[in-house]
């Protein structure tokens, strides 16, 4: 375990400083804002790209996969919004603590994370992760927010859903990949390199930017965000764990890629929904920061786990 906690050491000591430098003032929250968005449109884009054009769809889909992953994290989506709702809570912010429960940081931190850590392999199992998160959860959030405030379905709705997919640049990056995979035409050499190139960048800018966003939360409503973390961060991975290994019996390896997806903390783009919407955006800004901070023992205990 502890050579396991020494790998991952070096990706959470690039979240520290991003972290520091804004925190410092050294980097200011407009300069934090341009590198994120650097990362989410070019460097990040590039590397999901190049991943789906040069990756057979048969190594990304796997409908055992979809099964496991999908049935495990519906499950904990709904019982987190029922202990929202004996709380008293509305449809809404139900909605976004079980958004906070299911939604890892698998674009900014997932991917480039765990492509130098479990290798080249875990690329296919972790865009599928990503794309069902982006597909199914995000989507719901939004729904189910609406649709509340709404007092019904409506086509405007999915209009709105279908058009955050396509605003998406993670979506579209993959979409485009995989279609061009499917010419067989491959990456020319200057094209691959530039991509390459520019997704290189994607890991060390990801973390600095998931650092220096941390800077400006605070952590507020401890105990709910304590209690949202341990869902995300021990619930989900251990329900998807059941799910993949003794439900489904996916492939092994895919498997572990899959509950160590599971074990990363809240997604950023939570906040931003949060935000957006006007619901409890303090309590998601906690969660993000607690279960980040407490995810560089989760993440390395759990792929100790499996990998032992």
């Amino acid at each position: 375990m502890l050579d396991i906690f020494l790998k991952t050491l070096p990706f959470f000591g690039l979240i520290g400083l991003g972290y520091f430098a804004c925190r410092t003032r050294f980097f200011t929250e407009e300069a934090a804002a341009y590198l994120t968005k650097f990362v989410f449109y070019f460097a990040l884009s590039a590397m999901l790209f190049r991943f789906a054009a040069t990756l057979p769809v048969s190594e990304i889909f796997d409908a055992q996969f979809v099964y496991a992953y999908l049935s495990a994290s519906l499950a904990v989506y709904v019982l987190a919004i029922a202990l929202s709702l004996l709380r008293g809570k509305s449809v809404e912010e139900a909605a976004v603590e079980a958004q906070c429960a299911v939604s890892g940081n698998t674009g900014f931190m997932g991917i480039p994370m765990f492509f130098l850590l479990l290798g080249e392999a875990s690329t296919g199992p972790m865009l599928m992760v990503l794309t069902i998160d982006m597909l199914v959860f995000s989507s719901l959030i939004v729904i189910l927010i609406t649709g509340s405030r709404d007092g019904r379905m409506s086509l405007g709705i999915l209009g709105t859903v279908i058009k955050g997919l396509f605003k998406n640049p993670m979506i579209v990056s993959i979409l485009l990949g995989l279609i061009w995979s499917q010419t067989e035409i491959g990456l020319i050499g200057p094209a691959d390199e530039f991509l390459t190139i520019l997704g290189g960048a994607a890991t060390p800018g990801a973390l600095f930017a998931i650092g220096a966003s941390l800077a400006a939360k605070s952590a507020e409503r401890v105990s709910v965000a304590s209690w949202l973390s341990f869902l995300k961060l021990i619930v989900h991975p251990a329900a998807v764990a059941l799910a993949a290994f003794w439900v489904f019996s996916v492939e092994p390896f895919a498997a572990l890629v899959m509950v160590a997806g599971a074990s990363l903390p809240v997604a950023g783009n939570v906040y931003i929904l949060a935000q957006q919407y006007g619901v409890a955006p303090q309590r998601v800004s906690s969660t993000i920061l607690i279960s980040t901070a407490v995810s560089i023992f989760t993440i390395t205990g759990i792929i100790a786990l499996l990998q032992g």
